[in-house]
C-alpha cells in the first residue's frame, strides 16, 4: 500500500489519485458502512414503535446531514487534518503534539490521550461486530428462511478475518480501494433511484428541521441524537489515517466522492420511508431491486470486512504507539511485510479483539441490539480530540486563547451533546465498550504507577557512572576482549547489569557502551538525529538512540550508524547485557495488593526486551535480579 505524509503530498497526479483511491478503501470503511443501520436506528428511536411522520423523517435526515457537515467535514477534514505531528494523526499523535507545544509533559494531556486511546480500542471491538452483522442480515431480506444462520455466518466471517491477520494484509489491501469505490458508487446509485419517491425529502437540507426536532421532542430527541451519531462514527479514522495517505487525498476523497455518496443514500432512504412507511424495517435493503439483494449483500459484506480490517489495523498501530510511549508493557510484535514497517501483527491484541467482538455478536445477536452499544466510545474520543486540539491551536499555532476557544468550543459542545445522548444508552449495552475502554485505561494507569514506583526504588540504590569509572581506574578488574553494551534507562548511573557483571564475574570488557533508548514525541526521527555518541573514558562510552513513537526500534541497525561517529561497531564481537528483574510483592508496598499483583502479572507478560529491540539472541547476556515492589 502506498505511503505518504501530510506534509509531503504526492509529487504527481498519478501518485495523488492512487493515494486517494487507497484512502477510499481504508480511511472511509467504517463511516461508509453506516448507511446499513444508522438511518433505520435513528428513525426507529424517534418513532418509539409508532408511525414515521414526515416531520420526524425530515428531522432525522437534517440531523444526519448537519452532523456529517459539522463533526466530520468541518472538525476533522478541514481543521484537525492540519494538526499533524510530522505528518501523522490520531489521538496519541495529538497528545504528543500538545505536549511538544507546551514544552513539557502534561498530566492532563496524558490522561486525555489515555482516555481517547482506550475508547478507540473499545470502538475497535464493536465496529467489526455491528458492521459485519448488519451486512449479513441482508441475507434474511433476500431469503427469510436464512434468518437462523445470520449469527453463525457472522461468527465464521469474523473468525476468518482475525485468523488471516498473522499472514499480513498487504495483498488483500490492494483490492480495498476498488471494492469500496464500487460500494460508494452503489450507495449513490441506490439513493438516486429513490429520492424521487418523495422529492420533498430535500427540505431536510434546511437545519431548521434538525433544530425543531430536538426542541420539540425532549428526551426522545436526545435518544434519537444518540442513534444519529451512528452516521458519523468512523469520522475519527480520517484523522488517525493521516500519515498513511496525506491530507490532500483524504480531503479530496471525502469532499468529492464519499460525502456526496453517503448523503444521496441517506436521502434516498428517507424518501423511500416517506413513500412506503413499511420500508422502515430495513430501508437500506428495501431500496435494492429484488434480483440484486443477494449481490448487494455480498458487496456489503465485503465492505464491512474492509471496514473491520481498517479498524483492527488501527488498533495494532495504536497499541504499538502506546508501548513506545511507555504507556503499556512490551507486546509481541510480528512484522508481516519486509518492505513496510507499519504492517504489524500483535498476537495478544488480536486475540483480545476477537474475544471482545465474538462476545458482542453472541450477546446482542442483531445489529439493532448492537446499535445501543455503539457510539459511547467514539463520542468520548471525539470530545478528547477537541480538548487537545485547543492546546495545539493555542500554543503551537500561536492563536490567542480567546480565538482558539472561539474556534474549538462549538465543536466540543456538539461532541458533548452526542456524548450525553450516548450516555442514555448506557444500560442498554453502551456499558460494554465503555468497560473495555476503561479496563485498558486502568491497565495503563497501573503500569505507569508501577514503573514509577520501581524507578524511585532503583534511584536509591544507583551508583553514579562517573564514580564507578574513577574507582575502576584506581583498582582495575580483569580486562577481557570485545565490546559490552549495557541497556539502561539513565546513562548517568551504572546499569544494574554492569554492576552484577563486575560483582559476580569480576571482569570488564575493553570497550563498554552504556546504551539508552529514547522515544520522542514525534512519529519518526531523522536518521541524522538517530544516534548520539559520547566518549566518557578510554573504556567507557555513552550512546543514546532516539526513535519516534511510530517506529519499530531496531538497535543493531541503528548502531551501525555509530561507525560514522568513530565507533567500529561489529555485531559479532559485541555482547548485549540486559537486566531481567524478577518482581516479588514487598511486605509493605507503595500500591494496594491488587495493583501490585496486576503490575507483576503485566511485567511477566511483557515481551522480551531483546526481541522488542530486535537484538540477536545469540549476542545477549541476561543478568537476573529479584526486586520487591
Amino acid at each position: 500500500m502506498a505511503i505518504a505524509t501530510a506534509t509531503s503530498e504526492a509529487p504527481d497526479k498519478t501518485g495523488f489519485w492512487a493515494l486517494t483511491l487507497g484512502g477510499i478503501g481504508v480511511v472511509f470503511g467504517d463511516i461508509g458502512t453506516s448507511p446499513l443501520y444508522a438511518f433505520r436506528e435513528a428513525v426507529a428511536g424517534a418513532t418509539h414503535g409508532g408511525p414515521a411522520s414526515r416531520v420526524l423523517v425530515l428531522g432525522v435526515l437534517s440531523l444526519i446531514l448537519w452532523s456529517l457537515l459539522i463533526v466530520v467535514t468541518a472538525k476533522y477534514v478541514l481543521l484537525l487534518l492540519r494538526a499533524d505531528n510530522n505528518g501523522e494523526g490520531g489521538t496519541l499523535s495529538l497528545m504528543a503534539l500538545g505536549q511538544r507545544a507546551l514544552g513539557r509533559r502534561s498530566t492532563v494531556l496524558l490522561v486525555l490521550g489515555v482516555i481517547g486511546a482506550s475508547m478507540f480500542i473499545g470502538d475497535s471491538m464493536i465496529t467489526p461486530a455491528i458492521s459485519v452483522l448488519s451486512a449479513v442480515e441482508g441475507f434474511k431480506v433476500a431469503a427469510p428462511a436464512l434468518e437462523p444462520y445470520v449469527v453463525p455466518l457472522t461468527v465464521v466471517i469474523l473468525l476468518a478475518l482475525f485468523a488471516v491477520q498473522s499472514h499480513g494484509t498487504a495483498v488483500v489491501a490492494r483490492a480495498f480501494g476498488p471494492v469500496m469505490l464500487v460500494w460508494f458508487s452503489a450507495l449513490a446509485a441506490l439513493g438516486a433511484m429513490h429520492i424521487m419517491d418523495d422529492p420533498s425529502v430535500l427540505a431536510a437540507i434546511n437545519p431548521w428541521y434538525a433544530a425543531q426536532f430536538l426542541a420539540s421532542h425532549g428526551t426522545i430527541g436526545l435518544v434519537t441524537l444518540g442513534a444519529v451519531f451512528l452516521a458519523v462514527t468512523g469520522g475519527e479514522a480520517l484523522y488517525a489515517d493521516l500519515g498513511h495517505f496525506g491530507r490532500g487525498p483524504i480531503q479530496t476523497g471525502w469532499l468529492g466522492f464519499v460525502l456526496p455518496a453517503l448523503l444521496i443514500n441517506y436521502f434516498g432512504q428517507g424518501s423511500l420511508v416517506l413513500a412506503h412507511p413499511a420500508a422502515l424495517e430495513n430501508p437500506f435493503y428495501r431500496m435494492v431491486p429484488d434480483g440484486m439483494v443477494l449481490p448487494l449483500t455480498l458487496l456489503a459484506t465485503a465492505a464491512t470486512v474492509i471496514a473491520s480490517q481498517a479498524v483492527i489495523t488501527g488498533a495494532f498501530s495504536l497499541i504499538s504507539q502506546a508501548v513506545q510511549l511507555g504507556l503499556l508493557p512490551r507486546f509481541e510484535v510480528r512484522y508481516t511485510s519486509e518492505t513496510h514497517a507499519g504492517q504489524i501483527y500483535l498476537p495478544r491484541v488480536n486475540a483480545m479483539l476477537l474475544v471482545g467482538v465474538l462476545l458482542l455478536v453472541l450477546v446482542f445477536q442483531t445489529s439493532s441490539g448492537l446499535a445501543s452499544a455503539y457510539g459511547i466510545a467514539v463520542s468520548t474520543t471525539m470530545v478528547v480530540d477537541g480538548i487537545m486540539a485547543f492546546v495545539v491551536i493555542w500554543k503551537l499555532w500561536q492563536w490567542s486563547a480567546a480565538a482558539a476557544a472561539l474556534l474549538i468550543v462549538p465543536f466540543v459542545l456538539v461532541d458533548t451533546m452526542f456524548f450525553s445522548a450516548n450516555l442514555m444508552k448506557l444500560l442498554e449495552g453502551a456499558w460494554l465498550p465503555l468497560l473495555f475502554g476503561l479496563s485498558l485505561a486502568l491497565l495503563i494507569w497501573i503500569w505507569r504507577r508501577g514503573v514509577g514506583v520501581l524507578t524511585i526504588k532503583a534511584r536509591r540504590a544507583e551508583v553514579p557512572l562517573d564514580d564507578l569509572i574513577a574507582s575502576l581506574e584506581k583498582h582495575p578488574p580483569h580486562i577481557v576482549k570485545g565490546t559490552a553494551v549495557f541497556l539502561t534507562a539513565d546513562a548517568e548511573f551504572v546499569p544494574p547489569a554492569l554492576l552484577h557483571n563486575l560483582k559476580h564475574n569480576k571482569v570488564l570488557h575493553e570497550h563498554n557502551v552504556v546504551l539508552t533508548i529514547e522515544t520522542v514525541h514525534t512519529p519518526r526521527v531523522d536518521p541524522a538525529d538517530r544516534i548520539r555518541l559520547e566518549r566518557v573514558s578510554d573504556k567507557f562510552s555513552k550512546v543514546r538512540l532516539r526513535f519516534g513513537f511510530m517506529e519499530s526500534p531496531n538497535v543493531p541497525k541503528a548502531l551501525v550508524l555509530a561507525r560514522e561517529l568513530g565507533w567500529s561497531f561489529d555485531i559479532m564481537s559485541t555482547s548485549f547485557f540486559v537486566s531481567r528483574r524478577s518482581l516479588k510483592p514487598a511486605a509493605r508496598s507503595a500500591m494496594p495488593k491488587w495493583q501490585t499483583d496486576l503490575f507483576i502479572a503485566l511485567s511477566k507478560s511483557a515481551n522480551d526486551a531483546t526481541d522488542y529491540f530486535q537484538i540477536p539472541t545469540g549476542r545477549v547476556v541476561e543478568v537476573g535480579a529479584q526486586v520487591t515492589i
